[in-house]
Order: structure tokens, then C-alpha cells, then sequence
């Protein structure tokens, strides 16, 4: 109503003579719109005559007769009477009836207009919705029916001169040239490439690099929601050794071992005919205890081939995981030449423990979370030997992020595979003396390959090598102070730091990588035994007490003043001439510490002449 007023408004001034367009002081402040029909005057605007005869009329004549034809201002034979009623009465208020409707007209048309084109128009409010009926929505999921509509561009057509975009208008479309430079690199699973087909190889200047930190990168992607992110927390060993030690808890994974790590995003690289087909792994290793879950939560068909002699525990873990477990020959070669041979009848893809490039980007992501975990590391301690390609990838990841970070490699001091490769500058792929592998485990697995090899002789700082007795005290430490049972080669890195080969780390931020806790009950109970006797906390002697009654009640009563524990004894009576009125006893005592150890011995040694100790 306040627009359509305004335009009658403005349409009376425009249409008024002069004087009526100019108004009053009171006309400013007073609408047309909200003045009655009447007109009312000033006084001051009319003489006095004029006044008295308007009031006489206004009383005796209610009705005024209709007014002469008024004449413009302008016309000299009008009189001056004429001209002064002529200003007084004004002009109708309302427009013709003709300008009214066509106004109304207008505002009709214009309406309909804008109804109609703001229909076609996106991002409306008139515009329907039917992304989400349709399952057409790209920003919340998947295109399923049909196709996304283009977007409007952000600038006008006439505009794009502006931008050097003239072709457009033309309605030309610009195209860009892709040109191939190279094969891909090939999948796991890949045909093998004919003979007569030539593959450029790389140049001598610019050897390509096995192994590079956008694949770590990347397998850290492909694994995060398949692996755990392991915890990697401060020891309580670090005031002892004087160094801050941080151990990367990798037996904490699902299988108790690091392996899940390659072997997962081993299996996410398969094409999908071969994973529909399955796998198949001849072995009872950390490896194939992996492969069995790994391929399982993925919903590949596995086989595990294990030899006869092999972990009856290994086995149920196996088939629990969901795995079809094998037994088959008595040594692990028959047990691999069946395996291949129903790879090959079968269209299986048999694994093994090798130089892929996938496999050892999936281990080096374990240092990208040792260098997130840990802010201003100076060192990393991971076991070597057979897990030398754990070694080459978490070298690799953790290089490329600060080439100050030592890297550091411990394997057994038995079957140093990765020194004598070192040595004579070539993978070691036989050894001279049969492994304990019911111990070391995987630390003397498969031997690694000529890439693991020269990436661990380009990037790994140091490697050295433990005994047996270290890794044994290191195993018990890790009972005692981290509350975890762990096996030979999770504990061997921190057996480094505890035997006092890496002096150089005083005062230093390490990280020390715990690869597998995997080992057998019955045998992690001998080698606690084994490691209390070599930490001189449980010990064994031997004296020659007479027949005479009361002699072994002293020896006893001794034992008890000591405050040790007594864990066996043993009488024996000797049959000779010499020794008739004496027997042998012999004792297994366990006592708190080397302090305690140490005190007893002389004890006994001052009352009994007799006294063998039994040292370690």
C-alpha cells in the first residue's frame, strides 16, 4: 500500500500547475493521503470581504451551485476573481481510472514474471529438493541413480573475456594431453611380463629406490583401521640405565607381532581374482600366524601348511584365527614343496616371507608412529637377524624424517646373519650351525633379501650383537618392571641397552621396538628359571653333613636366619669306608638379590669346609 501511494503520489505532483506543485510549509509535514476531501484554508490567504462572503454562503446555502469553467493562471482575459477561485478549489485527488488499471496491470505482469523465472533458478527456495529422494547427493555419499547435474558457473558467459576465456563462448572445450612415461609398478599377483616385451630399465645415473617414503606413507593409510596404534611408553629401566628409554609395544598387536603391519597391506594389494582364489603359507612362524588373521578379516580363502614337529599351540591359534591348517611332512621342506604344489593345482598365491615392497613399506610404518609418539628422539633400537626387513623399513621411514636419528639393529650373538652380511658385502643365505629356532623365533627366520640388504648398509647406523644369558636377564626385566611377557626376539632390543653395548646412548632419548610376544608357556617357565639362576637370585650348592642327628635341622635353622627361600633339597647317604658317617646334601635356594646371594655364600662357606657352589 505505502509503494502503490507513493507512485500516486509522485504522479499528482507531476501532473499539478506550479503553484499547486510548490504546496505549503503545511503540506510537507501533511500527506495528500491522510487529508480530508474538504479543503480548508488560512485565513491570512483571503481578504476579509472574500471571508465574510464565503461564511454568509456557507450558512444560507448548504448546497454550493457548480463553479464556472476555471481558467489558467496564465490567461489575461480571465478576471481576478476567476483567478482567485481557481487557486483555491484544487484539482480531483485520484488518477484517471484508465492509469489506475494499467498500474495495476504492471505489478500482475511483473509478478507472474518473477514467479516464473525464479522457479528454473538453483538454490531457490521454490526449487524442490530431490538430491536425497533421488541418491544424488555427491557431498554425503555415492552417486547411485543418474547423474549430478553441472554446476552453474560462478562467473557470467558475457564475462569470461575478462579471463582470456573467448573459446568458450565459441563453444570449443579445451583438452589436455596425458602422455605415459612408464609401465605402473606392478601388483602382487601381476602376470609375469613375456620375454619379448622390452621394459625400459632405469639408468645407472638415477637407480629407482625400492622403497620410498610416499609407500610408507601410503601403507600407513591402507592399514590404520586393520593394525593397532601401539603405545609407546616410558620405562621404568631409564633411571637404572641412564638413558629415557621408550618402549614401542608392538605385542600388543592382535597375533603378538609387528608382522601384521606388511602382511596386511601385502593382502590389500591383491588383485581381486586373487583374493577371491585364497593364499597359501607353508610355515609356523609370527609370519604365518599374521597371515592367517589378516587374510580372514579380509575374507581370503587361507591355507596354512605347518610340518608335523611344529608348535601344537602355533596350530590352534591358526584354525582359531580361521584359517585351514595343514599338517603335513616332517621337516619345513616338505611341508613348502606341498604347499607350492597345491599353489599350482589350485590357483593359490603362495606367500612367503620376502623382499616385497609392500610387505616392508606395511613395517616401516611402525617408525612413523615411533617419530609421532616420541618428540626429540635421538635413537631407535629394532631387532635384526631374520627381521632385518623390519629393520630396512623402519630405517627408511625414520631417515627420511630426520637423518640425525641413529638407528640401531641387536641380533643374536649365535647366528649374526646381518654382521656377516655386512662383512662380505652379500646377503648370508646359509648357516654353519643349526639354529635354536624354539628360541630366537623369527630373529633366525628366512634369510633377507639383496633390497633389505642394501637399504639396512645405506641407512642403519650400527648393528650389534647379544648373547644368549642377555637376552634371558632382559626377558625377566621386562616381567618385572613393564608387567609383560615377552619372548627372545621382543626383548632382545632392550637386552642392548641392559648388557652395556651402546654406550653412546647415555643421557639420550631411544626408542627400543618389542617386536612379538609369541613364546610357549612351558618354555617361557624354563627360561624365567634359566634367567633367575643367571641374575644369581636362584642358586644351587652343595655341603657334607655328618650322620649325627640334629645336622641337617642346623642347616636349616641357618637358612632361615638368612632369610631365603628354600626351593629343593636333596639327602644323599655316601656308601665307602671314607665317608661312612657322612651325606651329601644338596640345596636350591632363591634369594632377593646378588647382595643377599653373596652374603649367604660366605655363611657357608665359613661353617662348612665342604661348601661347592654351583655358578652359573
Amino acid at each position: 500500500m505505502n509503494f502503490a501511494a507513493q507512485f500516486l503520489y509522485s504522479r499528482y505532483k507531476n501532473s499539478a500547475t506550479p503553484r499547486e506543485a510548490r504546496g505549503s510549509d503545511g503540506e510537507e509535514n501533511d500527506p495528500f493521503w491522510q487529508r480530508s476531501a474538504t479543503p480548508h484554508f488560512h485565513p491570512s490567504d483571503q481578504p476579509a470581504v472574500k471571508r465574510q462572503s464565503l461564511a454568509q454562503a456557507t450558512v444560507t446555502h448548504p448546497v454550493a451551485p457548480p463553479p464556472p469553467p476555471l481558467q489558467s493562471h496564465g490567461d489575461p482575459a480571465a478576471s481576478p476573481a476567476q483567478r482567485e477561485s481557481s487557486s483555491i478549489i484544487p484539482k480531483p485527488l485520484l488518477l484517471p481510472f484508465q492509469d489506475l488499471v494499467g498500474l495495476l496491470l504492471r505489478l500482475a505482469l511483473s509478478l507472474i514474471f518473477l514467479l516464473f523465472f525464479s522457479e528454473g533458478q538453483p538454490g531457490t527456495g521454490n526449487q524442490k529438493d530431490t538430491s536425497h529422494r533421488e541418491g544424488r547427493s555427491h557431498r554425503e555419499g555415492p552417486i547411485r541413480n543418474g547423474h549430478v547435474p553441472p554446476r552453474p558457473t560462478a562467473i557470467h558467459p558475457e564475462r569470461l573475456k575478462d579471463f582470456g576465456e573467448e573459446e568458450y563462448l565459441n563453444g570449443d572445450v579445451k583438452t589436455l594431453e596425458m602422455k605415459i612415461v612408464g609401465r605402473p609398478e606392478p601388483l602382487l599377483g601381476d602376470p609375469a611380463i613375456p620375454p619379448t616385451q622390452k621394459v625400459r630399465q632405469p639408468s645407472q645415473e638415477t637407480p629407482a629406490e625400492f622403497i620410498r617414503f610416499e609407500d610408507i606413507s601410503a601403507a600407513a593409510l591402507k592399514i590404520q583401521s586393520g593394525v593397532q596404534k601401539t603405545p609407546c611408553t616410558y620405562s621404568r629401566l631409564s633411571k637404572q640405565c641412564g638413558i629415557e628409554i621408550f618402549l614401542k609395544k608392538e605385542y600388543l598387536q592382535y597375533t603378538g607381532t609387528v608382522k601384521e603391519r606388511g602382511v596386511l597391506c601385502l593382502l590389500s594389494s591383491l588383485r581381486q581374482e586373487q583374493q577371491k582364489k585364497g593364499v597359501i603359507v607353508a610355515s609356523d612362524s609370527n609370519f604365518a600366524m599374521a597371515v592367517a588373521h589378516q587374510a580372514c578379516e579380509l575374507h581370503i580363502p587361507v591355507f596354512i601348511i605347518m610340518a608335523a614337529d611344529s608348535s601344537p599351540t602355533r596350530l590352534r591359534m591358526c584354525r582359531e584365527y580361521g584359517a585351514m591348517v595343514i599338517s603335513y611332512g616332517s621337516t619345513p621342506q616338505d611341508s613348502q614343496s606341498h604347499a607350492r604344489r597345491l599353489a599350482q593345482e589350485n590357483g593359490y598365491l603362495y606367500l612367503e616371507e620376502v623382499d616385497n615392497a609392500m610387505y616392508l613399506a606395511g613395517l616401516g610404518t611402525v617408525g612413523l608412529e615411533m617419530f609421532e609418539q616420541v618428540p626429540k628422539l635421538d635413537a631407535v633400537v629394532v631387532p635384526a637377524g631374520g627381521h632385518s626387513r623390519l629393520l630396512a623399513g623402519t630405517a627408511a621411514a625414520l631417515k627420511h624424517l630426520n637423518r640425525r636419528i641413529s638407528v640401531i639393529g641387536v641380533e643374536p650373538e649365535d647366528f649374526p646373519l646381518l654382521q656377516k652380511s655386512l662383512k662380505i658385502d652379500h646377503p648370508v643365505k646359509e648357516q654353519p650351525i643349526a639354529p635354536n629356532r624354539k628360541l630366537y623365533g623369527d630373529l633366525v627366520g628366512p634369510p633377507f633379501g639383496k633390497e633389505a640388504f642394501q637399504l639396512v648398509k645405506k641407512l642403519v647406523d650400527k648393528v650389534v650383537t647379544v648373547s644368549e644369558q642377555d637376552a634371558l636377564l632382559s626377558m625377566l626385566r621386562f616381567q618385572e618392571y613393564e608387567r609383560a611377557t615377552v619372548d627372545t626376539e621382543g626383548a632382545i632390543g632392550l637386552a642392548a641397552i641392559l648388557a652395556g653395548k651402546l654406550p653412546e646412548l647415555k643421557g639420550k632419548r631411544v626408542a627400543v621396538l618389542v617386536s612379538s610376544a609369541n613364546m610357549e608357556l612351558d618354555l617361557m617357565r624354563q627360561c624365567v628359571d634359566r634367567a633367575l639362576a643367571l641374575d644369581s637370585r636362584v642358586n644351587k650348592f652343595t655341603v657334607q653333613l655328618g650322620r649325627g642327628p640334629g645336622d641337617l635341622a642346623k642347616l636349616l635353622d641357618l637358612l632361615a636366619r638368612e632369610d631365603v627361600s628354600l626351593l629343593d633339597i636333596r639327602h644323599e647317604a655316601q656308601i665307602g669306608a671314607t665317608d661312612l658317617f657322612h651325606g651329601q646334601v644338596s640345596c636350591v635356594v632363591e634369594t632377593r638379590d646378588k647382595s643377599q646371594t653373596a652374603q649367604l655364600r660366605s655363611n657357608l662357606s665359613e661353617r662348612y669346609a665342604t661348601l661347592r657352589w654351583q655358578d652359573r
